[in-house]
């Protein structure tokens, strides 16, 4: 066994000293090749240097052989622009000389040609402006324009003579001067505009300026002149390209003046002015601004507006044909088919505006007629006496009974008051919609007011009794007919409450928006809302009046001495045929809410 172990000790043994042995030899070999790793890396520096050594000296031979081609390529380049600059020098001196002949002959067509051309040229050489020869050029061409647009000046002078009627070639020469016009400066274009429509302006200033054709009552007289100068010069015109839109900017000019002219009467006048006059201009006023929107692009139809806005009051003053409640059902319906029509009206409003592009800029609408509003005061006191006087003469005609057929039990006065109110909105939402349309709107608070009172003074007037005495309360004897028109003034109030808050709705919808906020009918529908409760609390008190006997009978009862209860007693036996005769009356001529009011009230009065 121990020779077993020494022979294999001896056997590691041997193994450990061969490995040690190889890893000895592998450590030499290892600096061997990084000795020759090293060498290799140096060998390719070297080379690395001498290709980039030659490099170098290539760059510098290429170099060297193309320095003489870069030269020879700038001298192209230069001789080139040179010769470019003397040929546009040569076109612009002979375009220059050319213009000149041109413009002495007054060749203004072939000028205009001409002009446009120097103009390009002369772009070329402004980098060359302080050259002597360049700036004589340009001087040169600055005096030919002047002279180019005096001529073209001075020819349309003749513009409005008979001669330019009777001499067609004279009518070509000047279509052909504003050809040179477009060519030269914009603000040139703007003179001469200028100039033509001032001649116009001052022939129209000459006759309606503290003349007797200049009062108020023949404003029409002015619009009809403007218009039959449009004709009378339409033919004429056509000398002027429609980019210049000469008719256009002489409205707009006769506009201005008229309105300075027609504020001048209007604020010089010594007494109110009279209104018929006044409303007649006004309105031939709006007519003709109509007529130029329409004319220039901008007519969208605002009496069209105006009238679809006003005819939805309309449906809701027809006779006999609706009540209150019913009313408000229909507009509740209606909503819907106004948010669509009113999507609807926006896209065709973009289109318009589209179309319109010729007028864009300037709104002929109020140009003119705004310098009426501050004097439409007048307009608006006609409009309250008018108001007023028709008021009073439907209140004294009034029957105070429905009308016989009618389903709505409201008083034929209520649908006539709303009615002049309609016509009055209309007749001055069609001539303005600013301050005096909110006036006239004051106007219509007033009169429902004003109809509320009437209502309110139709009540039966109270007594003394001793239901009144016991309630603190006036006694007040009513009718049978009584009963019906205290009815009939109920359902009238409810309507009116109604109706005022649609003819607001209405008018806030037409008027100028800075108006719009300040439209409410809502102390007025208080109004209405008091005649109602006053009316109820009128007829509770009428029916504890009727009651007034049996309940008396019903105190002098000995209630102490009874000794026993018997049958139903006479007091509520008249009682009973009170409320049943007066009851059911009252409750087919009411609505079921102000029914319900009525009988609360009448126990809440009989009990307590």
């Amino acid at each position: 066994m121990m020779q077993k172990i020494r022979s294999d000790i001896r056997h590691v043994d041997a193994q450990i000293l061969a490995a040690v042995r190889q890893q000895s030899n592998s450590g030499s070999k290892a600096k061997e090749d990084l000795a020759a790793a090293t060498q290799a890396i140096k060998e390719l520096m070297n080379k690395i240097r001498e290709i980039k050594v030659k490099a170098e000296q290539s760059e510098t031979m290429v170099q060297e052989i193309c320095r003489d081609i870069k030269k020879l390529d700038f001298a192209k380049k230069h001789i080139t622009t040179t010769v470019t600059a003397l040929h546009r020098l040569a076109m612009l001196v002979s375009a220059v000389e050319q213009l000149q002949q041109l413009t002495s002959k007054r060749q203004y067509k072939e000028a205009a040609g001409q002009l446009e051309a120097v103009n390009q040229l002369c772009s070329h050489f402004e980098a060359y402006r302080d050259i002597p020869k360049i700036s004589e050029l340009r001087e040169k061409f600055k005096n030919i324009k002047q002279a180019l647009k005096s001529l073209v000046f001075s020819d349309f002078s003749s513009l409005g003579t008979a001669r330019l009627k009777e001499d067609t070639n004279l009518m070509q020469q000047l279509a052909d001067a504003c050809l040179v016009v477009d060519a030269l400066e914009p603000s040139v274009k703007e003179e001469l505009i200028k100039t033509v429509c001032s001649k116009e302006i001052t022939a129209y200033q000459q006759i309606f300026e503290g003349t007797e054709v200049a009062k108020l009552d023949k404003a029409e007289r002015r619009y009809a002149w403007i218009k039959r100068q449009l004709r009378a010069n339409e033919e004429i015109w056509q000398i002027f390209p429609s980019s210049w839109r000469v008719p256009y900017l002489l409205c707009i000019q006769f506009c201005k003046v008229t309105r300075a002219q027609l504020t001048d009467i209007l604020d010089g006048l010594k007494e109110k002015p009279d209104v018929g006059a006044l409303l007649q201009a006004l309105q031939r006023t709006l007519e003709f601004e109509e007529e130029l929107a329409e004319r220039f692009g901008a007519g969208t139809g605002r009496g069209k507006d105006g009238e679809s806005d006003t005819e939805e009051l309309d449906g809701d003053l027809e006779h006999e044909s609706r009540s209150a409640a019913e009313i408000r059902k229909k507009y509740e319906k209606q909503l819907p088919a106004r948010d669509r029509k009113g999507t609807q009206h926006s896209h065709g409003s973009g289109e318009a505006r589209e179309l319109s592009a010729y007028g864009a800029g300037f709104n002929f609408r109020g140009i003119i007629s705004s310098c009426f509003e501050q004097h439409l005061a007048v307009y608006v006191e006609l409009e309250e006496k008018t108001l007023m006087d028709n008021l009073e003469k439907l209140v004294q005609e009034e029957t105070w009974e429905a009308e016989e057929g009618s389903q709505t039990n409201i008083l034929s006065s209520s649908t006539q008051v709303f009615l002049i109110i309609k016509r009055s909105l209309k007749r001055c939402s069609a001539l303005t919609r600013n301050q005096t349309l909110f006036n006239l709107f004051k106007v219509f608070q007033r009169i429902l007011r004003a109809y509320a009172g009437k209502l309110s003074a139709r009540l039966p007037r109270g007594g003394t009794g001793i239901v009144a005495t016991a309630t603190g309360t006036d006694q007040i004897k009513t009718s049978d007919r009584d009963e019906r028109v205290i009815c009939y003034i109920v359902n009238t109030a409810e309507y009116c409450h109604e109706t005022a808050g649609q003819l607001a709705e209405n008018i806030s919808k037409i008027i100028d928006a800075q108006f719009a906020d300040m439209v409410d009918m809502s102390e007025e529908q208080d109004e209405f809302s008091a005649v109602i409760t006053r009316a109820l609390m009128t007829l509770v008190h009428g029916l504890e009046t009727k009651l007034e006997t049996e309940l008396a009978a019903m105190t002098r009862v000995p209630w102490a001495a009874l000794e026993s209860v018997g049958d139903q007693s006479e007091y509520v036996n008249g009682i009973s045929a009170i409320l049943s005769s007066s009851v059911p009356v009252l409750g087919g001529l009411l609505s079921p809410v102000y029914f319900q009011y009525f009988l609360d009230k009448v126990c809440f009065e009989t009990i307590y």
